[in-house]
């Protein structure tokens, strides 16, 4: 504490504020270089690896309801075959 009452009274608070903010720009920056940035990169990957995971759902989701509406187009199609042999039964 007694050092930074000595540089105030040496060299005014101006200067010294300005040598702490400097500091603390230096300290935000390598803090962002080294810590933030490799965490943001990893979590890219990641990202990108549940996005294309999600595509690959997207398109077996398409595929099912394809699927689906197959089956019920065929079901129909038994329906209204079946109803024909019936209606033709009865004349």
């Amino acid at each position: 504490m007694e050092t930074v009452v000595f540089y105030v009274e040496e060299f005014g608070f101006p200067v010294v504020a300005m040598v702490g903010l400097g500091y603390f720009v230096y300290y935000v920056w390598n803090t962002m270089t080294n810590v933030i940035g490799p965490a943001i990169k990893e979590m890219h990957f990641a990202l990108i690896k549940l996005i294309d995971q999600i595509r690959m759902l997207d398109n077996d989701m398409i595929r099912l309801q394809q699927k689906v509406n197959t089956v019920l187009q065929m079901k129909e199609n038994d329906k209204k075959r079946h109803n024909r042999g019936q209606n033709t039964d009865k004349k």
